[in-house]
């Protein structure tokens, strides 16, 4: 039996396009080694594998000490993660075998790792792929237009974090861009390359398999019946920026006394309490099933994330995309160069321009279309089928 150690210190976006790769890798026989945060043990544990933990907490706290105002200090933050985590892995994994690993794309540990236990090395990319002339692009502003006295003493610590690194663990870091996008001789994108921006820039060794969307267990509660034939919009601002409730209200304010039904998900930051009266016309939840929920929507109104974009497009959803934070506005604007949704921003938005854009999207022919045809390629592709025939050929040629 095949064995796979599987790196992956990302949050819900991270995990979830995994889940069913993973039932699909054993599935086939192989056994699935996971390391993951504590919080998502359960839900790792309910696809066969066997899960790992590290402690999130000290992670966190290295990866912030880096710094959080430039790209340069993050990857730094990366790097200062390596003592937390990679002896956690080393001692945890003593002993045992594996035949490849599979580790995250933005999660800097697991291209060293790869190096350290020599094994050939599978990156799972769940935001859009990058290549290094698009990162070195995007990173360059930092060394042209940053002060000197600001710029100089972050490069220096990524040399000197570099060198550590180097002599501690015997790991090459040629570039930043080894440490923010964990580059494998195999990276399975999990999106199609009519939706990634400037899709034809990649070369064969990106898998683009489309969304990965599997069944999940769930911990909600949820009575279908009273969204079913409802003209239902669904709103959502994901998992992690979701403390909003001036939003939640103005959402009460724009939808209310019309003819939409609302269904609302406001995660575990925010008490239902705390939103006052509920108009009459909406379900509010701190959770909802979003992907069943989606198959009844007229209208997903979302903070652009990558997994509920895919999600609401893959079931042929409309979008209004209101971009919170990490890639999302590059994710909104990718929303609307496909014609399948508008962005708003969040510190201007109003009742009004919130009620008109909802009505704008939902009634015109034009979106409806291209939402259609973004669907249709997203369902065409193998989704994490596809993703394991990739890895299974690749092992078998490696």
């Amino acid at each position: 039996m095949a064995r796979v150690l599987f790196i992956n210190g990302g949050s819900e976006g991270h995990i979830n396009p995994t889940i069913g790769v993973v039932q699909e890798l054993i599935s086939r026989g192989v056994e699935v080694v996971y390391f993951c945060i504590e919080a998502f043990r359960e839900r790792l544990e309910k696809t066969g594998a066997s899960v790992r933990t590290f402690d999130d907490q000290k992670f966190i706290k290295a990866f912030i000490s880096g710094g959080r105002d430039y790209l340069l200090e993050r990857i730094n933050g990366l790097l200062l993660t390596a003592d937390i985590f990679i002896p956690s892995v080393l001692e945890q994994i003593e002993g045992e075998h594996f035949d490849y690993i599979i580790h995250d794309s933005m999660f800097g540990c697991g291209h060293m790792l790869a190096q350290i236990l020599k094994l050939p090395a599978v990156s799972s990319c769940t935001s859009f792929a990058q290549t290094k002339d698009s990162f070195d692009k995007m990173l360059e502003p930092f060394f042209t237009e940053v002060s000197t006295e600001i710029a100089k003493p972050i490069n220096d610590k990524f040399q000197n974090l570099t060198a550590m690194i180097k002599d501690k663990y015997e790991v090459e870091i040629h570039s930043p861009y080894e440490v923010f996008c964990n580059p494998a001789p195999l990276t399975i994108v999990y999106t199609t390359r009519e939706f990634q921006p400037e899709g034809e820039a990649f070369d064969q060794t990106y898998k683009f398999v489309g969304p990965s969307i599997s069944w999940r267990c769930t911990r909600e509660n949820f009575y279908f019946p009273a969204i079913k034939e409802k003209n239902l919009i669904y709103i959502s601002l994901g998992t992690v920026f979701n403390q909003a409730i001036d939003f939640y209200k103005l959402c009460f304010e724009a939808f209310k006394n019309t003819d939409h039904f609302i269904v609302m998900a406001i995660g575990n930051k925010v008490q239902i309490s705390d939103l006052g009266k509920i108009p009459k016309n909406f379900i509010v939840q701190n959770y909802v099933p979003q992907t069943d929920v989606l198959q009844y929507a007229k209208l997903f109104i979302t903070h652009g994330g990558m997994n509920s974009t895919h999600e609401g497009l893959y079931y042929g959803v409309p979008l209004i995309v209101i971009p919170q934070s990490a890639d999302q506005p590059i994710i909104a604007g990718q929303v609307v160069n496909i014609g399948t949704g508008i962005q708003l921003q969040m510190q201007s938005l109003t009742a009004n321009q919130l009620r008109e854009s909802a009505d704008h999207v939902i009634s015109r022919s034009s979106f409806k279309k291209a939402v259609a045809n973004i669907s249709e390629s997203f369902r065409k592709t193998g989704g994490y089928h596809q993703a394991v025939d990739e890895i299974f050929q690749f092992k078998n040629t490696n």
